[in-house]
């Protein structure tokens, strides 16, 4: 029987009945009675048709069986072939001798417009493979293994990792090494969805479509909201389906979430800060300035402040750049160029954990944690660069690499390294390997990556604020506003879903955008000289701090009556910082 491509119901009005009558033309043949009738749909119009279709399978996923029945019976439209209904019958009741016949017959429906067919066999005989393990039967999964999985010469790999389960002890042993769910509905369900998924749409329709179209409508909305910061529409189960999110610059809900307020004015350090950086838990802020000291801060999340916690004195040539350890429990520090030394703090004590001295020659100036927090990469423009462990021993080094700023990987065993040669490498120390990735045509000051560990943002001498992909090694975007001369200018990721970017400038304003759009939407004023690091609250997304070059620390917040006051020497109006321009 060969469907029509609208989907429409052929055959006596009923639903996901499997039938053995033939279909010419669209119209069905055979009643089972010996009689003939063609039935047509009675919803006209393409659109309105799947859109029937799509209800109807939302409404049985959701167990209105029934009343998808009647909508089909009524629509004269089916969800899917009766052939493709036989073959989720048998898969759902673990008929196997039955599933290959079927998945014959759906071949033939479809011809050459669909070659996933070895990818649809191998995912049914990997099912049938685990479940004949679970129960015990281990000549018959031998029997698949060998006479099932290993002729279609289909991911062989695969076929190797799955020969290896023979040896588990037992369900519970399988389960966890094959990361399965075990033999029953849950994991014959999750097959159907990866076999629905290689099946033209007229023969059966995707897995969960019109939960997956409503799910990307509600993403574009978002995407198109320039100030969404909060996490309330995450996914449509969470959001009203019933009217548009649209956020305008009249919108003043979302925007009065993004930290454009000045909430505090901190100037305990004496002279230029040069670096901040939010603790992994939000909870502590740290800052690094000329003046040789680090001042650690605790983060108030209810009224957004901060307050002095302890001072980390003796960097004699003062502090350009922080790393947080992954646990937050360590903070590790490196100095302008001239500086040789990098020192491990140990926050919660204030003991100093590890100051490393290598050589006097060398240049430490830039330095990150490998995600495990047991092991460190530094480097300076002079030709260092060091992988240590906790206690300041080098690992490894790599040989006249000049480093302006470094950043490991989450796959806790590569390193990307900003160089003089205006681009950034990727190294890898267990292989000892090395990759160009990105290349640009003026200096990288420095670079951070998001929380995917695909996108990159780098500040570039004279062109501002660059946004590259990883994976695919391309030039994202331009942000526009921001002054960028041969300062050091610290840029960063921020919001609920790293959807907004923030910069500091020589301009002494702090720039912030969506990640979609090249113009800011804020500019935040407020500082007398130029703005060299900002770092947005990885957790209290309502957060900003920004240092600068006139000595203080500013820490920026929604607006008044998103949060709550406190009465503090160093709270002040909101008309002594706030957002000067809205694009």
């Amino acid at each position: 029987m060969l469907q029509p491509t609208n989907g429409c119901l052929q055959h006596n009005g009923s639903v996901d009945q499997p039938s053995s009558s033939s279909t010419v033309n669209g119209s069905a043949t055979g009643n089972g009675d010996g009689q003939e009738q063609s039935i047509s749909c009675n919803i006209k119009g393409r659109s309105s048709q799947e859109i029937v279709r799509l209800i109807g399978q939302h409404l049985k996923l959701i167990g209105l069986n029934q009343t998808a029945e009647v909508l089909m019976q009524e629509s004269g439209c089916r969800l899917e072939h009766p052939a493709a209904t036989q073959f989720r019958h048998h898969v759902m009741d673990g008929e196997w001798h039955k599933v290959n016949a079927d998945l014959n017959e759906l071949q033939a429906l479809v011809g050459n417009s669909c070659q996933y067919f070895s990818d649809m066999k191998f995912l049914i005989c990997e099912q049938k493979y685990l479940e004949y393990l679970e129960d015990g039967k281990v000549l018959d999964a031998l029997h698949v293994l060998r006479n099932e999985l290993t002729p279609l010469q289909h991911n062989i790999d695969k076929v190797h990792i799955l020969s290896s389960y023979m040896m588990c002890s037992g369900r519970d042993e399988l389960m966890k090494r094959a990361n399965w769910e075990g033999k029953g509905h849950k994991s014959r369900t999750l097959l159907m969805d990866m076999i629905q998924q290689f099946l033209p749409p007229h023969i059966m329709l995707p897995p969960k479509r019109l939960h997956m179209l409503l799910t990307q409508a509600v993403e574009l909305q978002r995407n198109q909201c320039l100030f969404h910061n909060t996490t309330f529409d995450d996914s449509i189960e969470t959001v009203s389906l019933l009217t548009d999110h649209k956020c305008s610059l009249n919108c003043s809900y979302c925007r009065e979430q993004i930290p454009c307020e000045t909430v505090q004015i901190l100037t305990e350090h004496c002279d230029e800060v040069w670096f901040c950086r939010f603790s992994p838990n939000g909870k502590k802020l740290a800052t690094g300035s000329k003046d040789a000291s680090i001042i650690i801060y605790d983060v108030d999340p209810e009224t957004l402040t901060v307050e002095q916690s302890i001072t980390l004195d003796g960097h004699s040539y003062g502090v350009s750049y922080l790393s947080w350890s992954p646990d937050g429990e360590l903070l590790m520090a490196c100095g302008p160029e001239d500086c040789p030394d990098l020192w491990v703090w140990n926050v919660s004590t204030g003991v100093l954990r590890l100051k490393l001295s290598h050589s006097s020659d060398d240049s430490l100036t830039a330095c990150s944690w490998h995600k495990d927090g047991q092991k460190f990469v530094c480097g300076g423009i002079r030709g260092q660069f060091y992988q240590c462990d906790l206690d300041g021993a080098v690992l490894d080094s790599w040989e006249g690499v000049r480093v302006n700023c470094l950043w490991c990987r989450s796959d806790g065993k590569t390193v990307l390294a900003a160089d003089t040669r205006q681009r950034i490498r990727s190294y890898n120390f267990d292989e000892l390997s090395d990759q160009n990735l990105i290349q640009e045509d003026h200096p990288i000051m420095s670079f951070t990556v998001n929380k995917t560990d695909r996108l990159a943002l780098l500040n570039v001498v004279s062109q501002g604020v660059h946004l590259w992909d990883l994976q695919d090694k391309c030039l994202v975007r331009k942000f526009q506003g921001v002054t960028q001369g041969h300062f050091s200018i610290h840029s960063c990721f921020g919001g609920v879903n790293h959807d907004f970017i923030a910069s500091g400038s020589e301009d002494n304003k702090v720039y912030l955008w969506h990640i979609k759009h090249e113009l800011p939407i804020a500019t935040l004023t407020g500082h007398t000289r130029a703005v060299t690091c900002v770092s947005w609250n990885p957790v209290y997304h309502q957060m900003l701090a920004s240092v600068s070059d006139d000595c203080t620390v500013r820490i920026w917040g929604p607006a008044a009556k998103y949060r709550k006051q406190k009465s503090n020497k160093s709270d002040i109006n909101n008309d002594s910082g706030s957002p000067s321009k809205h694009m």
